[in-house]
């Protein structure tokens, strides 16, 4: 079966064809671009739905959040994270799309103020109303054909509920061919083996619980622009006011987070092709 990326592109060919010889080779790069995309997003709905029929049939659902990352991480560290781990999963898992990112999520509660919501930069959402937001979503893609809608989160705070959402749904469809996968190792890879892989490395005292050494480096190599780098070599000591949880980002690099970033993309593979029953 051709892979999701190889379907496009034939595709995006044979529409930039049809587009006619008058039309600038602005517009054909810019149709290949966009049909060529595994972004659900960035399709029409009658891409979406040959994409299906000819097996794409597997469609990730990014969740992120908006949250403080201590003083030197934009707030939108695991909305940027998600998409951009999602994409790379679908490309290497074949015939699967990816669902827009859904950044509203449980941080805490709002009165009194708690967890990341004492920080500004922090949005919230009631824990059910985040729930059904999951299953709803599911739902969705469940009804347009789709057979493995997979749940994959990059903040620790909702994990259960992912779990919850996909346990649900997965018995609510029982008997028509469709499941939804909660990726826990695409989480939980960060903690364990990409913390134990750093610590290997001689940065063990760095390695803490939220915007440490691991989160900072993985964000420099996703997308440096969401890091303040000068101001992070520049700083002192950090502490749990400034919303650093443990460890020292100070020493972060790009060169280790791709390590962190391949962890999370292997894990994330597997459980795929494994609900898949490759």
């Amino acid at each position: 079966m051709q892979s999701q990326f190889g379907k496009n592109t034939l595709r995006s060919m044979a529409a930039c064809f049809l587009c006619g010889a008058g039309v600038l080779a602005a517009s054909h790069l810019a149709c290949a671009a966009s049909l060529s995309s595994v972004l659900f997003e960035q399709n029409t709905w009658k891409e979406i739905q040959a994409d299906i029929a000819a097996g794409a049939t597997t469609i990730i659902v990014p969740v992120g959040g908006t949250e403080q990352s201590g003083p030197f991480i934009a707030v939108g560290k695991h909305n940027t994270r998600a998409l951009y781990l999602a994409q790379k999963i679908a490309e290497k898992a074949g015939n699967t799309l990816v669902a827009p990112v859904i950044a509203y999520v449980p941080e805490g509660g709002t009165s009194p103020r708690s967890s990341h919501m004492r920080f500004p930069g922090t949005i919230t959402v009631p824990p059910d109303v985040f729930e059904k937001l999951l299953v709803s979503a599911g739902e969705s893609f469940q009804v347009q054909g789709f057979k493995l809608i997979v749940f994959l989160g990059d903040h620790g705070g909702y994990q259960k509920y992912l779990q919850k959402a996909a346990e649900t749904l997965t018995q609510k469809w029982k008997g028509t061919g469709a499941k939804a996968l909660y990726a826990a190792g695409y989480y939980t890879v960060v903690a364990h083996q990409y913390a134990d892989w750093l610590k290997q490395k001689g940065y063990g005292k760095d390695v803490g619980m939220h915007a440490d050494i691991s989160d900072t480096s993985l964000m420099l190599a996703v997308d440096p622009s969401m890091v303040r780098e000068q101001a992070l070599r520049a700083s002192g000591t950090p502490s749990s006011a400034d919303g650093i949880y443990g460890g020292d980002p100070r020493r972060a690099s790009a060169s280790l987070g791709q390590a962190g970033l391949a962890m999370q993309v292997n894990a994330a593979v597997q459980a795929i092709e494994q609900a898949r029953g490759n």
